[in-house]
């Protein structure tokens, strides 16, 4: 089997981090044109859950504690800025996420701030491993992000009837 070169992979996954954070932004910009229901709060992290399927991969394994951490980052830091961008409102009997300025801005800057951690922890770990807490990282990310969005979205739901 032919080994691919390390250095391929960080700019492989820095190009896909690239397309998804820009796929993201276009994918959120549309939906703030669609109702927002709980199926589509809840959908997206019980998705990315099938993400811990890498784990069954040796080369991935890190310490507990390094992935208690990077959960906990993604959980504490990089949530705040999507939670503090993300509102709705009712318009007649739907509710709507408002579109915000500075979402697009926020991706951005989450995507450059990951881009920094990675070349930084790559050098003391494994590809693999530095994969494994990225999606950890994301996951903490996008769970307290979606909890959030799933009680402001109940409060709109309830506020209004």
């Amino acid at each position: 089997m032919a080994q691919i070169s390390p250095y391929y992979l960080q700019i492989g996954a820095t190009v896909g981090m690239l397309v998804m954070a820009l796929l993201a932004i276009f994918i959120r910009m549309k939906a703030s044109h669609r109702p927002v229901t709980i199926r589509k709060i809840l959908i997206p992290p019980l998705g990315m859950s099938t993400g811990f399927l890498m784990f069954v991969v040796p080369a991935t394994h890190v310490p507990l504690l390094w992935a208690f951490f990077a959960f906990l980052v993604g959980w504490f830091l990089f949530s705040y800025p999507l939670i503090r961008s993300t509102r709705f409102e009712r318009v007649g009997e739907e509710i709507f996420a408002t579109r915000s300025r500075s979402f697009a801005f926020i991706l951005l800057g989450l995507l450059a701030v990951r881009l920094i951690l990675h070349e930084v922890i790559q050098r003391y770990v494994s590809i693999p491993q530095t994969g494994g807490l990225f999606f950890l990282l994301a996951f903490g990310m996008i769970v307290r992000w979606r909890v959030y969005m799933y009680k402001h979205y109940k409060e709109v739901l309830v506020a209004e009837h």
